[in-house]
């Protein structure tokens, strides 16, 4: 059983996906960290980011059971992982990488940008989740100001309107909603609430509860 999860940033797709995952006991990858990787690579080398053959060399050499979610999710991280994402070549090194999770036996649940439309368009089950760009501004800058990122609530909406514009415009693989992906709107919704809209959508395709 494969499950695609898609959506823009801070819409919580990644909490509906680890919930998912651990319900089914499935293997669960979050693809955006794969684009964060690259991306933090790049600001620690002070690579430009129009040095395609470079970029496209640390995605070919990523290794996936290495990655350190927690030091990925900074701003600046995030910011750079959108930019890299853009770049046909590189999403195109890290396509492979996320099919043969896809395709491990048994299955595997991915979140990102383009799962249901381009890594893994034969999945069971899609779910498109979403929010406002408010509300998606407000759960980041929680959770940025946790961390103690000097952030505000202003440049972070910002930052969340631009990686929109960016993540749907890109000629590689926009984000997209499959047209057979089932929509959760998290906006008016809490964790709970999204989980559970989650699994009975997967109940309905699958059978499985």
């Amino acid at each position: 059983m494969i499950i695609a999860i898609d959506g823009p940033a801070a819409s919580g797709k990644g909490t509906v996906a680890r919930a998912l995952a651990a319900h089914f006991r499935l293997p669960h990858l979050d693809t955006g960290l794969l684009y964060r990787a690259v991306g933090a690579e790049v600001l620690a080398r002070g690579l430009d980011f129009s040095d395609v053959p470079a970029l496209a060399g640390l995605a070919a050499a990523l290794d996936v059971q290495n990655l350190d979610g927690e030091a990925l999710r900074t701003g600046p991280v995030g910011e750079a992982a959108s930019r890299v994402a853009e770049i046909p070549e590189v999403r195109q090194a890290l396509i492979d990488l996320q099919r043969h999770f896809a395709r491990q036996p048994g299955g595997a649940v991915l979140d990102g940008r383009d799962i249901g439309t381009v890594i893994a368009p034969e999945a069971e089950v899609k779910i498109f989740v979403t929010a406002s760009p408010e509300a998606r501004a407000a759960r980041r800058h929680a959770e940025l100001s946790a961390r103690g990122e000097p952030v505000t609530p202003r440049s972070v909406l910002e930052d969340i309107l631009k990686r929109d514009q960016r993540d749907s415009s890109r000629a590689a693989a926009p984000l997209l909603r499959a047209a057979d992906a089932e929509l959760i709107d998290n906006t008016a919704l809490d964790k709970q609430a999204s989980i559970a809209r989650a699994l009975e959508i997967v109940a309905r395709r699958t059978g499985r509860g």
